[in-house]
């Protein structure tokens, strides 16, 4: 059976990968050329209790986090947060050298500070590993340069200016790679409004096939799964494309299918939600007029 390793610490990230001890117990930037993975049997998996930011390269290995695989053969940036599952698979007969950083980042490390908070804001921890960030050379430039000063601040004297200068520049670094994936998205606009649209047709056939009434209500995480990329991800794709959160889009489609059915059929309001997958009537009622500021019945008296 395969075994999952638990890392609480960093320090048991450095030794599991055959890694000197780390110069802070908080933060660790890592030379990515230098780590030597434990596998059996060409896999290791492992969850870990910290933040961890990759930029690497030539890595003849697939890293599987979320629900999806990736292969990183070329300067991507990813982001794991802590407790997600991660595994690997290494090709043991491939010639290149892997080359890039691992910064690792312990939670306690941005304790009493805003970054602490605003952190979990950042969507791509929750992206899947084939939604990584494929960076420009510039781009990459410019993020490695942030990872060396990090590196350069926490190998310095300790004093009482290092976290708030480390943290700054951490910030620093989220915000750049915030600007590259809406970058990102920009730039693969085809690829994304064929997205858009199968997510379109997945919401159509779900209520057109009345898959409500055995599935319930259509979530985020179901027609994400079935786009096959992670529900942050969808998320972050319709906000800058349709300024709506992908929750708001799943509900306004609702309303214009029980509009349809209000104003074109004899079911009562009790059917029509049942249909759609609320489990309680009421509740499809009060969402129906937060929505159009009518009850169902007032807006199906207005075709009567």
């Amino acid at each position: 059976m395969e075994k999952t390793f638990r890392l609480h610490s960093l320090s048991e990230f450095h030794s599991l990968c055959n890694l000197p001890q780390p110069e802070h117990p908080l933060i660790s930037l890592i030379d990515y050329s230098k780590v030597e993975y434990p596998f059996e049997e060409n896999q290791i998996s492992w969850i870990q209790d910290f933040y961890s930011i990759g930029l690497k390269r030539n890595v003849s290995a697939k890293f599987n986090y979320g629900q999806q695989v990736y292969d990183f053969n070329k300067g991507v940036l990813s982001f794991i947060s802590p407790l997600q599952f991660l595994k690997i698979e290494i090709n043991q007969e491939a010639k290149v050298e892997p080359s890039g950083w691992l910064l690792l980042i312990h939670p306690d490390f941005l304790w009493n500070t805003p970054l602490a908070k605003r952190i979990l804001s950042f969507d791509f921890f929750g992206y899947a590993a084939n939604e990584a960030l494929f960076l420009s050379e510039k781009e990459e430039k410019a993020i490695g340069q942030i990872l060396l000063t990090i590196e350069t601040e926490y190998q310095s004297n300790i004093d009482k200016f290092s976290q708030e200068l480390i943290v700054n520049q951490v910030e620093r670094l989220l915000i750049y790679s915030e600007r590259y994936y809406e970058r990102q998205f920009i730039t693969r606009k085809k690829s994304n409004y064929e997205l858009l649209e199968k997510f379109e047709a997945i919401l159509a056939s779900y209520f057109d096939k009345k898959e409500g009434l055995e599935k319930g209500l259509p979530t985020v995480t179901a027609v994400a799964d079935a786009l096959n990329i992670s529900a942050n991800y969808l998320g972050s794709l319709l906000r800058i494309y349709t300024r709506q959160n992908a929750q708001q889009h799943i509900q306004n489609k609702m309303i214009n299918y029980a509009k349809e059915r209000l104003s074109t059929t004899d079911m009562t309001v009790s059917e029509i939600a049942y249909e759609l997958g609320f489990e309680y009537s009421q509740s499809f009622s009060k969402l129906f007029k937060q929505k159009t500021n009518q009850s169902p019945s007032e807006f199906r008296k207005a075709f009567n």
